[in-house]
């Protein structure tokens, strides 16, 4: 089931904040260059997820794992004065996979491209079993 507007709403906000405490407030060097792609928040708006992704090594995305979660309380209070609601949603944090999906899915692209190109080289030369008329018939 989707998200409800408000619920939609309340997510994208989260996510502009975020990224912007990220940008200008958040000065740990073990940040790495982030990029946060979604967040998402229950329908009680208590508990939000923010996605994002490193550019960089397995060592930067643990050290920007690290910093994120250190940085997680500040970045909160961020939120709850943005966003000005009863209650502040706790803010869990998770490396987005997509960037992974997408590279194994470009390989497997390419190589169904690679495999197109011989079986139409492959069809240049072939001639049909039957020869050049096959559904004809001698009577």
């Amino acid at each position: 089931m989707g998200q409800s507007h408000r619920s939609q709403k309340v997510a994208d906000r989260i996510k502009v904040v975020v990224a912007q405490q990220l940008e200008t407030k958040i000065k740990d060097p073990r940040l790495g260059f982030v990029t946060v792609t979604d967040a998402r928040v229950t329908g009680d708006l208590q508990n939000a997820s923010i996605f994002y992704t490193v550019f960089g090594d397995d060592d930067q995305r643990a050290a920007t794992a690290a910093a994120l979660e250190s940085a997680k309380g500040v970045i909160r209070s961020a939120v709850g004065r943005e966003l000005q609601t009863r209650i502040t949603p706790s803010i869990e944090f998770f490396e987005d996979g997509l960037p992974e999906s997408a590279k194994a899915l470009d390989s497997l692209l390419d190589k169904v491209h690679q495999l197109d190109a011989e079986v139409a080289n492959l069809r240049k030369g072939a001639t049909p079993i039957a020869g050049d008329a096959p559904y004809k018939h001698d009577q």
